[in-house]
């Protein structure tokens, strides 16, 4: 490596030691990355990205102590220039928006190929934004506009409320949603709630009846 080639410094942050150790020792067979830390926790990753400053975070979902997609929307909201890439082995469509949405410039499953994670990593650093093949096309699916003419189904909601219904459609408990989003289980309780009574609808499946029958829900109203 030429001494001008900068060198990426990443942070690594998984709740199992085996995978960590097993990754370091993959990111320092290149010359041009360096394993700056590791996090056990969504919150010691927090912690470590402020304290380290890193060039790139790899995140995984489902960790205690905050998961990676709330520790992601902190890491990125106090220091945007840290890069993050979600590498997991759950790639739900939940989770791929969630990250997205918590500000994750890259998501990539565990089991990637050597040559895909490296380039992942180097494409991020440089301002990149990188997905899997799989997660790009859902990415794609979900954030294709609507065919033209179809109408905006139950006017009387809010954005966020028809947003909120889609998922209830799509079978996602509140705690999915709440991770999801990014918002406090109150406060989807609450639109949750709001849905019920604008409808009307008298509980939920009733709420998923009405919503599928009006196209919402993606496959799974399709399905129905």
């Amino acid at each position: 490596m030429s001494d001008l080639t900068p060198v990426i410094r990443v942070l690594i942050a998984d709740d199992h030691a085996s995978f960590r150790s097993g990754l370091r020792a993959l990111l320092e067979t290149a010359d041009d990355l360096e394993v700056v830390g590791e996090a056990s926790s969504g919150g010691e990753a927090v912690a470590a990205s402020a304290r380290l400053q890193p060039d790139v975070v790899l995140m995984d979902v489902t960790m205690p102590g905050g998961d990676g997609i709330e520790a992601t929307r902190q890491i990125v909201d106090a220091t945007p220039h840290v890069a993050i890439i979600v590498l997991t082995m759950d790639g739900g469509d939940g989770s791929v928006l969630g990250a997205v949405k918590a500000g994750a410039r890259g998501y990539i499953l565990k089991g990637a190929q050597r040559a895909e994670l490296f380039r992942a990593i180097r494409a991020v650093a440089a301002g990149e934004a990188i997905f899997g093949p799989g997660v790009a096309r859902r990415l794609a699916t979900y954030l294709s506009p609507p065919p033209v003419g179809r109408a905006t189904p139950f006017p009387e909601l809010s954005g966020r409320e028809r947003e909120i219904l889609d998922l209830v459609a799509r079978g996602r408990s509140n705690a999915e949603i709440t991770a999801y989003l990014g918002l406090s289980p109150k406060t989807v309780r609450n639109h949750v709630s709001n849905i019920f009574s604008k409808l009307p609808a008298r509980d939920r499946a009733e709420a998923i009846v009405m919503a599928r029958e009006a196209g919402m829900g993606g496959e799974a109203g399709r399905a129905g």
